[in-house]
């Protein structure tokens, strides 16, 4: 997040910049998640009236100016809960995130309204205020703590509106590779399809694979990947709605793909590769195994964002 010196009595124009991010990473169900390098950036200076410039993926969506834009609607809510005026904006947003495809768009978008809020209307809020802010919003804190902290990070919600939140740099090189689909799957779906209750021994293996992943990637241990992505607390059960899951999971193990995992709530796959692996050659692999299985996707390369919205701070 950058922005210029005020000039006058309006607030100064700003520059967010915010990165995708895929959660729940296999076992660690609204817990943790991981920045990539694929982001949204928004340009805003207080207007006479609301506008949008839109770029880039989903520019359409980006670009709707409706009452439930997600950016504008958090936006304005937030400044009207804190009795402040609502200044309207002008924006210019250039977006690489797929919309509502697991990748943390709308804890991206949500951020962004609350961060403009805070800047527009002078709030001073601290990083957990915006996190947890964005927390309640989202009913869950790990995408929107990855988004703002970057890296690694793992998180629990504590009160209506409070986030404990610990970020890590994962060790060593990790590549990655994510399956994106055509049809989005909106969350709420996602969620219709799990149980109210879980047996012990789910709810245990979900435990101590959640540990390993967090040792694989704190030590750098590519190894652990394989074992420590197994779920049993919601990808069984999104899988019908997800078909790309269960299909690039045949591949886990074999030719350098470590692990496979959904990416959030899906219906896109995130893939682990062995650092040594050609990305071209997994890529390719990929895209004829889908073709095999009557699938389709775009497959594209990433990798862990170092720095969330905060970390563009001047």
């Amino acid at each position: 997040m950058s922005q210029k010196r005020k000039t006058g009595k309006r607030a100064a124009s700003i520059r967010l910049r915010l990165p995708a991010t895929s959660a729940n990473l296999g076992p660690a169900f609204d817990a943790a998640a991981l920045a990539l390098n694929l982001f949204i950036t928004i340009d805003a200076k207080p207007a006479e009236a609301f506008s949008i410039n839109a770029s880039g993926r989903d520019k359409d969506i980006c670009g709707a100016l409706t009452e439930q834009h997600l950016i504008l609607s958090t936006y304005r809510e937030v400044l009207k809960s804190r009795g402040k005026n609502v200044t309207p904006l002008a924006l210019r947003i250039r977006n690489e995130i797929p919309i509502g495809k697991g990748c943390g768009s709308s804890a991206a978008a949500r951020l962004a309204g609350i961060v403009l809020a805070n800047h527009f209307g002078n709030l001073r809020w601290s990083d957990a205020q915006i996190i947890g802010e964005a927390s309640r919003r989202e009913h869950h804190p790990d995408n929107a703590s990855a988004c703002w902290m970057g890296g690694l990070t793992v998180a629990r919600m504590s009160g209506e509106a409070e986030a404990h939140v610990i970020r890590t740099q994962p060790k060593g090189k990790w590549s990655l590779l994510l399956a994106i689909p055509e049809q989005a799957l909106p969350t709420e779906e996602a969620r219709r399809v799990l149980p109210l209750q879980y047996s012990r021994a789910d709810t245990v293996a979900n435990i101590q694979n959640s540990m390993l992943l967090f040792a694989a990637f704190s030590q750098g241990r590519h190894d652990l990947l394989g074992a420590a992505l197994q779920d049993r607390i919601h990808q069984p059960y999104r899988a019908p709605l997800c078909p790309l899951l269960a299909c690039l999971q045949e591949l886990a193990g074999n030719n350098g793909i470590l692990g496979v995992a959904l990416s959030g709530a899906g219906p896109s796959v995130i893939i682990f590769l062995d650092p040594h692996a050609s990305l071209l050659k997994a890529q390719k692999l990929i895209s004829a195994h889908l073709t095999r299985s009557r699938l389709h996707a775009e497959v594209i390369s990433t990798s862990i964002a170092t720095r969330g919205g905060r970390g563009w701070a001047p």
